[in-house]
């Protein structure tokens, strides 16, 4: 299948992903997927790098989705994400409870980090099913917070369900000093990786744009 097969309005996209900013990134790149959350139990699953266990973790939310998927005439693109932070050589995802993000910032304050995100996609067309996979890593700069930040941000909730305990696209922006790297990575999925992936596997990033986009 070549990137001129596919038809514009003839292609279906899904986010395997629970993700809010995920969604909010998508849409305002112009695309409007569905949004299918997969289910899959993290607790268990392990890998000998951060990198690799986003990727892993990216593609068990993909295939869980993608094993429910009725298909019908229509290309379909599903996309799976999953992000964690690399400090010290160990992956932070999501902390849960303020104890947990308060200890996290102790550790990333004054430091840098590097944002892993896992991109697993799957485009059906025609009888056929490809998979690519890849890893976007964007280095993240962290400013040197001082107790009574760190506790007002952790008092706000914002990091305890995001991965490393901080947004770059919420009020944790003001903490992240500078960035290396492609920013929509660090919100949860790379947009030029995602159009390079899906360039690769015959669709044009052009072909997922909604009608209403100017």
């Amino acid at each position: 299948m070549s990137a001129t097969d596919v038809v514009a309005d003839r292609v279906r996209l899904v986010l395997a992903s629970a993700s809010p900013a995920r969604l909010a990134t998508l849409r305002a790149a112009g695309l409007d997927p569905e949004v299918v959350v997969s289910g899959v139990d993290e607790s268990g699953v392990t890998a000998e790098q951060p990198a690799a266990l986003v990727a892993e973790l990216a593609r068990l939310k993909a295939e869980a989705v993608d094993a429910t998927l009725v298909l019908d005439d229509r290309v379909t693109v599903l996309v799976g994400c999953d992000s964690m932070l690399e400090l010290d050589g160990q992956a932070y995802g999501k902390p849960h409870d303020p104890a947990s993000a308060v200890e996290r910032w102790g550790r990333m304050r004054g430091r840098s980090g590097v944002l892993h995100t896992g991109h697993h996609v799957l485009v059906h067309a025609r009888g056929e099913r490809l998979v690519r996979a890849e890893v976007g890593s964007t280095t993240v700069h962290f400013a040197d917070l001082d107790d009574d930040e760190v506790a007002a941000y952790v008092a706000t909730g914002e990091p305890l369900e995001v991965a490393g305990s901080f947004t770059v696209d919420g009020l944790g922006g003001a903490f992240v000093e500078r960035i290396e790297g492609d920013h929509h990575n660090v919100v949860g999925i790379s947009l030029p990786l995602l159009r390079t992936v899906l360039r690769s596997l015959g669709v044009r990033w052009s072909d997922l744009w909604t009608t209403s986009t100017p």
